[in-house]
């Protein structure tokens, strides 16, 4: 099992390294992580490029984790039964991975909000619509697409353990605890790539959508 959860990260990090902001930002003759925010994620490519790039960025960051998961759960679904979920999780950190510290740009990506999103499509949907509703409610109220995308990791973790105990997320027990941990590893990194953003959340200096571009 320790190698399988190589392999599934391995395989989720290649197709995190897919940067659809960047490559749409080079078909339009530039490097969107010079642009705005220096972000290879969605958001700066909605501001710095307009809806459409946004709306392909999101779409492409989307559905690499989730091709991710989904070859990842057909590779060892036979052979792992009792641990493909936790094998489709580990593929879609690797996603958010690969999409957040792609070498070949130096480590420099994306924030993974939009991939991590399509990790929970992919492993925990039943999770999808209050994230999906917090970030809505959250980004029309106050304008912070960071507030909006903290909201998405810290509830999506909430609602794993408790789906979990709950035994809703069809885990198998042994695995429950490493998915809980794992889980929580999306929302430290997220929080984590989103540090500058909480500060000035924090000192009430965060730009709010639609106005400027976020430094």
């Amino acid at each position: 099992m320790i190698v399988a959860r190589v392999i599934a990260v391995a395989i989720g990090y290649v197709f995190g390294l897919f940067q659809t902001g960047y490559l749409y930002g080079k078909s339009q003759g530039i490097d969107i992580r010079n642009e705005g925010s220096g972000n290879a994620g969605t958001t700066n490519s909605l501001r710095v490029l307009g809806v459409k790039a946004g709306l392909i960025t999101f779409a492409g960051d989307l559905f690499k984790a989730i091709f991710a998961v989904i070859l990842v759960e057909v590779l060892f679904g036979k052979t792992y039964p009792e641990a493909v979920k936790i094998l489709g999780l580990y593929a879609g950190f690797g996603a958010v991975l690969g999409h957040n510290f792609p070498f070949y740009l130096k480590f420099k990506g994306g924030k993974g909000i939009a991939c991590t999103s399509g990790m929970i499509l992919a492993v925990c949907p039943m999770a999808a619509p209050i994230c999906l509703f917090l970030f809505i409610v959250s980004i029309a109220i106050t304008r912070y697409v960071s507030l909006g995308s903290i909201l998405v990791v810290v509830s999506y973790l909430i609602q794993v353990i408790v789906f979990g105990q709950l035994g809703y997320l069809k885990v198998d027990a042994a695995y429950l605890p490493e998915f809980y941990i794992v889980s929580a590893c999306f929302t430290a990194m997220a929080l984590w790539r989103h540090r500058a953003n909480i500060r000035r959340l924090l000192t009430g200096t965060e730009n709010k959508f639609g106005l400027k571009k976020e430094k």
